[in-house]
């Protein structure tokens, strides 16, 4: 027998009300390793960020798994009519970015945790400006909420939302000879790094951190496209930064 579906409320049924049936227009929807995401308890899942069409897949995708995605997004969002309700109904986390108050978005999820919440980040903090779409280094928040708490950490990586939403270039193509895939992982080891959180520096440990779980969606992301993994990560967005954008 299948878990009971975790409860969202009213918000929760809206948003998926929606995304649903946009995500089965937009494109052909292939997603995978559903498995991996936990039928119960906390977790955080680490993602890629190749469009602004990401969120709405990423959300679709956990709650297939039976489970309420709680997405650290940019709080100007909360500002937008309606959807700013919607983003408060369903408990999403809002990220002040630069600003005193950026810390609060990591104990907003840290709550997530110990209320048994999925929580979703982007390491990037902004979708890839690398041509290839491959990820560009990451911020510094994903690996402090994965060393503050004891959860599984879940790679999940998307390919495909590019084609139908190319934000960089504006171009926005549907077609249902596009697929898009979202795949998880299984979880990353993270154990031995948590271990040394009191023996080392804390800026070492969290780029040791970073790179490990940009490995982790990197590797998967190849197996997804089927091309062999850049062994360098482009970008210039480095994981000391202190900020904690999505």
């Amino acid at each position: 027998m299948a878990p009971a579906r975790e409860k969202g409320g009213p918000a929760v049924a809206l948003a998926a009300f929606v995304f649903y049936p946009l995500t089965l227009l937009l494109a052909k929807r292939r997603m995978e390793g559903l498995e991996h995401i936990p039928a119960t308890g906390p977790a955080l899942l680490v993602c890629n960020h190749v469009s602004y069409l990401d969120p709405v897949y990423t959300a679709v995708f956990v709650h297939r798994a039976r489970r309420v995605p709680r997405f650290l997004a940019k709080a100007s969002l909360w500002k937008i009519p309606v959807f700013g309700r919607v983003l408060q109904g369903s408990r999403q986390i809002p990220v002040s970015r630069g600003s005193a108050e950026a810390g609060a978005s990591l104990e907003a999820a840290q709550a997530s945790f110990a209320d048994d919440g999925v929580v979703v980040i982007y390491p990037e903090g902004t979708i890839t400006r690398d041509e290839d779409g491959w990820p560009m280094a990451a911020r510094s928040g994903a690996a402090r909420l994965a060393l503050d708490v004891d959860v599984p950490v879940i790679p999940v990586v998307h390919w495909g939302t590019k084609s139908v939403y190319d934000h960089y270039r504006r171009r926005f193509r549907p077609s249902w000879r596009t697929t898009i895939t979202v795949k998880a992982g299984p979880p990353i080891p993270m154990d031995d790094l948590r271990a040394r959180l009191a023996d080392r520096g804390p800026r070492p440990l969290l780029r040791e951190t970073t790179e490990r779980m940009m490995t982790a969606v990197r590797e998967l992301l190849g197996e997804v496209r089927g091309e062999p993994v850049p062994e360098v990560t482009r970008g210039t967005r480095g994981p000391e930064s202190r900020s904690t954008e999505q």
